[in-house]
């Protein structure tokens, strides 16, 4: 009883990424079977629009978990999926436009733009491991849009000023594209995975009828099982009982 009010108060209280973490570290250990391992993944995400007037990918951070379900016929192959809770894309200095305000406008000339656009990302992956521990995966990943905004920039007498604009309603709900990517399945502990991955936006960002961009995204992450190595323990405690039942009628 302690431990689902625990549960739900922190919900409620944390953002939703810690949530997230907290939540599977107290499940983790239900979520991973011999055919099934769940676990937390993050790292660092280079992101850009393509047709868009830009300089330089716009850096981030992810934060999500993972799903890997093994074929019962041939573990080396799976479905990867899970949800990056936290993934924003966007690109990095692009042109100043119109705020629509004078002041605003004579406030922002000169400066610069950065924009941000942050999604719920479901990658929904075919992946296959070498006997090396080396595993490559693609696929279909969609998004569902949480946020977005440009952030204006210029320096005033030495001072930085910043302002936002929220523009939400100016990109699509849903984004879809293909994700490929390849990596490393550490030995270390309960198994660490190191991964490179690219996304290749299909659908327009932008609604509207101006020239169609996509986002492009380059993600560098690392991959922790959650709860595998205390699920493995509780297996082998479950099948000792067994034994210790079987065993007896045997010898009888």
């Amino acid at each position: 009883m302690k431990k689902g009010l625990f549960i739900l108060l922190a919900f409620f209280c944390m953002s939703e990424a810690k949530s997230q973490v907290l939540i599977s570290l107290i499940f983790g250990d239900k979520l991973n079977s011999p055919f099934l391992e769940f676990g937390l993944e993050g790292g660092l995400n280079l992101s850009d629009i393509s047709n868009l007037e830009s300089s330089g990918m716009n850096p981030g951070f992810n934060l999500g978990f993972y799903f890997d379900i093994r074929s019962k016929k041939n573990p080396a192959w799976m479905i990867n999926t899970g949800v990056i809770v936290k993934s924003p894309m966007g690109a990095r200095h692009i042109p100043v436009y119109s705020l629509e305000d004078e002041n605003l406008d004579t406030t922002f000339e000169g400066g610069t733009v950065n924009r941000e656009i942050r999604y719920f990302n479901v990658p929904i992956l075919i992946k296959y491991q070498f006997k090396n521990r080396i595993y490559i995966k693609t696929g279909p990943q969609l998004g569902l849009l949480a946020s977005a905004f440009d952030e204006f920039t210029n320096e005033i007498n030495k001072n930085d000023v910043t302002y936002k604009k929220k523009i939400r309603d100016e990109i699509r709900v849903i984004d879809a594209g293909i994700a490929l990517g390849t990596g490393y399945h550490m030995n270390v502990g309960n198994g660490l995975n190191i991964t490179i991955q690219y996304y290749y936006g299909l659908v327009p960002v932008m609604k509207g009828d101006g020239p169609n961009v996509y986002n492009r995204s380059l993600y560098l992450t690392a991959g922790i099982p959650i709860g595998k190595g205390k699920a493995a323990q509780k297996r082998a405690e479950k099948e000792a009982e067994i034994n210790k039942v079987i065993l007896p009628e045997d010898e009888k």
